[in-house]
């Protein structure tokens, strides 16, 4: 899904009215006697304009379609998905942003505590512009700025990432009312939070080992939006396995919007948060409902509200956004810069720490949930040791932790891309019973009802795309021309030099100096990966005192099997009467 979804070549658009119930969502406004014999219904996105007459005559009201829209209907297409995707996009940044003059920060230097000001409340279009930035779109943007001859890593073009959207030199310079970012932050804070959270919900202890509606092992990674639209539409089966732990971009969302709107006492709609982000799926998941205000601020239950993340762009639109501004990204300081700061300390230290954490490379490009949890296992087991089984192919491998008596006291498994993540799901299907009088079960493996192969695994990494998320669909890709030009490519870049691109942009993505242990100690705190997860739980415990949101609202999130009556044999009227009983009419 993530590697395809893109509106530049739609060829595979279905109309509307074969497969998409939107339209007949509208309930009738006369009675059905008065109804026109046709139901057809013109289908307007987001953004378009709304044709009233054609032929001098009035036609049928438009059905407004949103992005949240499609997520309640598996019966779109992926092109169908592509063209709403493309409604977040740089132009929406920039139309936002020349929107109104924006919410001025300042902080009072005279008082003890620092208080924070904010400024422009009285015009009710401003807002306050927040980014964040996650390692896969640096990475992919170093090895297009590396394509000039010189080699950049990957902090120093989030340093450009920082000039754009922050810097004088950046968007601020342009535009009707020079708005830029008041800050701009790293999702890999969020992914540090992320995986500790995720450790605790498979191994127990600490954060959410009260919560009753913990997922049922093996535990299934669910910071892929594209294998939860995946789940979520054609294997519900798999839905209980999800982990419950927000993704980085949606966690950081709810971080940013939460924390400034409590401390600084501004609503969160006035809030706008922009997030980089490698995949165009990415999209689609802050559209969620259960990724809103709703949930954090209202009865805890999804429904439309404020969005966490209120627009995504992807790597390769990052410069589409610097161009629409006559800025040359590669031309960018790729010098550190110091933002302001943020309105609370600690969460500011979190956000901004002294010392940046590095990739490790056996973490792999996807965030290294799995490679934490296995040391985290190994930290708990003294003398046990990590031992890694490759698969069929490069993108399944089997892990174990195993004690220094030889025995196994944990597997994990990584499945990434499409293909095999159907291999997965087809092992965790529950066998069916059989209806005959001593008959057996059947199903994939034949096992007793209930049981699946899948169970032998304690946790499971899972993404959407061959070889993790530098390879996401929204990432700069070797045949791209902007990297045609800058490596020299003929007109058509082969697999060899796709390769090779790829190997770069991993390279990218491990760039600078790695800690010297994934183990030890650090301000007498023990580190787990080079992680301190008593550092994490102390600023999660921060964050729910100073917001008054409990903990629980502000870093889960559910997960729904998305059904649809496309294609199944009802008439138009029932639909119709249907819907109107789900509200609360019928005739």
């Amino acid at each position: 899904m993530s590697a395809i979804l893109s509106a530049d070549d739609l060829n595979d658009f279905i109309s509307p009215g074969v497969a998409c119930i939107k339209p007949i969502e509208t309930l009738p406004t006369t009675l059905p006697e008065q109804q026109p014999q046709s139901l057809e219904f013109e289908v307007i996105l987001d953004g378009q304009q709304q044709p009233t007459t054609t032929n001098g005559a009035t036609t049928a009201a438009p059905a407004q379609i949103s992005l949240t829209d499609c997520l309640a209907c598996s019966g779109c297409v992926t092109s169908a998905e592509a063209v709403l995707v493309s409604l977040q996009s740089h132009n929406e940044v920039l139309s936002v942003l020349d929107s109104a003059p924006a919410l001025r920060i300042t902080q009072d230097s005279g008082s003890n505590n620092g208080q924070f000001t904010v400024s422009g409340l009285e015009n009710p279009a401003a807002k306050l512009f927040v980014a964040s930035v996650s390692p896969q779109t640096r990475a992919s943007l170093a090895a297009a700025c590396g394509g000039g001859g010189g080699v950049v890593t990957e902090q120093q073009a989030g340093w450009m990432i920082e000039e754009l959207l922050v810097g004088e030199a950046g968007l601020s310079r342009g535009g009707k009312h020079g708005n830029g970012f008041a800050w701009a932050v790293d999702t890999n804070t969020a992914r540090e939070a992320c995986l500790v959270l995720g450790s605790d919900e498979v191994l127990g202890g600490h954060q959410g080992s009260s919560r009753s509606d913990k997922p049922a092992p093996p535990i299934l990674t669910s910071s892929c939006p594209g294998w939860v639209c995946y789940a979520e539409k054609t294997h519900p089966y798999v839905l209980p396995h999800l982990s419950r732990v927000k993704s980085p971009q949606a966690l950081m969302g709810t971080l940013l919007k939460t924390t400034l709107s409590r401390v600084l006492g501004i609503a969160p709609e006035r809030i706008w948060h922009l997030a980089v982000m490698p995949c165009f799926d990415k999209k689609l998941e802050a559209s969620r409902e259960e990724l809103t205000d709703a949930v954090w601020a209202g009865t805890g239950a999804p429904g439309k509200g404020v969005r966490d993340v209120d627009c995504v762009i992807t790597s390769k639109e990052v410069l589409m956004l610097a161009a629409s501004r006559g800025i040359d990204f590669f031309g960018l300081a790729n010098a550190p810069k110091q933002q302001p700061a943020f309105p609370d300390p600690a969460i500011q230290r979190f956000l901004f720490p002294a010392q940046r954490r590095r990739q490790l490379r056996d973490e792999g490009t996807s965030g290294g949930n799995l490679h934490y949890i296995l040391h985290d296992v190994q930290s708990r087991h003294p003398g046990s040791r990590i031992q890694m089984t490759r698969g069929r192919n490069a993108d399944v491998v089997d892990f174990a932790v195993v004690s220094a008596s030889g025995e196994a006291v944990f597997k994990a498994a990584r499945y990434y891309g499409f293909r095999n993540i159907q291999n997965l799901v087809r092992k965790l299907k529950p066998a069916k019973a059989s209806r005959m009088p001593g008959g057996k079960p059947f199903g994939s493996a034949r096992r007793p009802a209930g049981k699946s192969a899948g169970l032998e695994y304690a946790y499971v990494e899972v993404m959407a795309c061959p070889g993790g998320c530098t390879n996401g669909g929204g990432q700069i890709k070797v045949d791209d021309q902007v990297i045609i030009d800058r490596k020299g490519f003929g007109e058509k870049a082969g697999p060899d030099e796709q390769k090779a691109w790829l190997a770069e942009v991993d390279e990218a993505y491990f760039s600078g100096d790695e800690p010297d242990s994934a183990q030890g100690t650090e301000d007498g705190r023990e580190l787990v990966a080079g992680i301190s997860p008593s550092h994490i739980r102390d600023t999660l415990a921060h964050w729910a005192d100073i917001t008054g949101i409990q903990l629980d609202r502000l870093v889960y999130t559910s997960y729904r099997e998305v059904v649809s009556d496309v294609g199944k044999p009802i008439s138009d009227t029932e639909r119709v009467v249907q819907l109107a009983g789900k509200i609360g009419g019928g005739w």
